[in-house]
């Protein structure tokens, strides 16, 4: 789960990090009576959607009067914005922050990721600030530092210390930089967090350190103890499909093609879009129905599914472990008949009850096209879908 800019501050403000003063606002007469709030000659108009680049995209404008915060709130509200993250169809601004201005005289990067690999949280942290951290591992991974925190200890203050030297913070400010540090590490572990970063954390001309940006994503298997965060939730901000989708408890994610895919098991489902593409297809979605799905959740797998006007064909893929393929069979069969469906569905089934489920769905009268294996289906719903793209 994503939050914005305004809201990642908020919990950053509550572990003593530092940022600039600011407000968020829904409208154009809003925004200017928050700039008249905060007073000072320069603030900053910035659009509020859950994507980066919003800079380059037209979605953040530094205003040095009161007739240009009204003047930009009104660009930028309503505006589709489009950025690297977007996607090129771009995300409608309903939100501003309006901030004060700050004089910057140095960007850098810190950030904060699980490294499943030391099963620990990682501190990332460069002196390049404002760009994108991944560039920067690319073209200069020498200026990134990491620090995978002992999750005992914590992030001390001499490690904290250190790695503020190393990204170029002023002595004058290392206190500060340690405490934002620190801060940015309690929050992580106690909100639940997958990712937490501050880009950029500005050093200001009179050498104070203040967290300029603030980005947060949450663990969602965690948001049942965080009724906080799930408060921020912004539904405009989400497919309106994966909103549907989590009522159900479905694991559903929206791509470009024109293969709907209903699955059992994430791993099973990242296979069965592998191999579509590998046989000249296109999957429409990323659909994993769990272990202990029941007609009702198959039912609402296919209304999904069908919502896609782009959809051309099925394929259900289904390994029956918890999951008995002779219930699947009977919810296939179910879904089918009650949403209607016009466009052409191949199976494939294996594991507990494979034989059973297949004759239910040989008995069902339906025009169901078996797969014999994953390659075997695979191919025939590309066919059923029209070929390859």
């Amino acid at each position: 789960m994503k939050i914005h800019e305004y809201q990642g501050k908020e919990i950053l403000r509550e572990f003593g990090v530092p940022t600039p003063r600011g407000e968020a606002c829904f409208s154009v007469d809003e925004a200017v009576a928050a700039a008249t709030k905060l007073g000072g000659k320069v603030w900053v108009v910035k659009a509020q959607i859950h994507a980066g680049g919003r800079g380059k995209g037209g979605g953040v404008k530094v205003a040095k009067s009161l007739d240009e915060v009204r003047q930009f709130a009104g660009q930028i509200l309503g505006m589709h914005l489009i950025t690297h993250q977007t996607g090129p169809e771009g995300q409608v601004v309903r939100r501003l922050l309006i901030e004060e201005g700050a004089q910057i005289a140095k960007e850098l990067y810190v950030g904060m990721v699980v490294d499943r690999v030391s099963q620990r949280v990682a501190l990332l942290a460069s002196s390049e600030g404002g760009m994108e951290i991944e560039e920067v591992a690319k073209h200069n991974p020498e200026k990134i530092h990491t620090v995978r925190i002992d999750p005992v200890t914590g992030l001390e203050a001499a490690e904290a210390s250190r790695v503020a030297r190393a990204i170029g913070v002023p002595d004058a400010a290392n206190a500060e930089a340690v405490q934002i540090l620190q801060g940015l590490y309690r929050a992580f572990v106690e909100k639940d967090a997958m990712l937490a970063e501050i880009n950029p954390l500005v050093i200001t001309a009179d050498n104070h350190a203040i967290a300029l940006d603030a980005k947060f994503n949450f663990d969602s298997n965690a948001l049942y103890r965080r009724p906080e965060i799930v408060a921020m939730r912004d539904l405009d901000e989400e497919d309106p499909a994966e909103i549907e989708a989590s009522k159900f408890d479905l694991a559903y994610i929206q791509l470009d093609g024109n293969i709907g895919c209903l699955v059992n098991g994430a791993g099973l489902a990242m296979a069965t879009m592998d191999i579509i593409k590998l046989y000249g297809g296109s999957p429409a979605n990323f659909l994993d129905v769990g272990g202990g799905a029941n007609k009702e959740k198959v039912t609402e797998a296919f209304k999904l599914m069908l919502k896609n006007p782009n959809l051309k064909a099925i394929l259900v893929n289904i390994f029956g472990g918890i999951m008995k393929c002779d219930v699947i069979a009977e919810g296939v069969v179910a879904a089918a008949r009650e949403v209607s469906l016009k466009v052409p569905l191949v199976v494939r089934l294996e594991g507990t009850n494979v034989e059973l489920g297949k004759k239910i769905l040989a008995e069902s009268g339906l025009p169901i096209i078996s797969g014999n294996d994953m390659a075997d289906a695979a191919q025939k719903v590309v066919a059923a879908a029209g070929g390859q793209k």
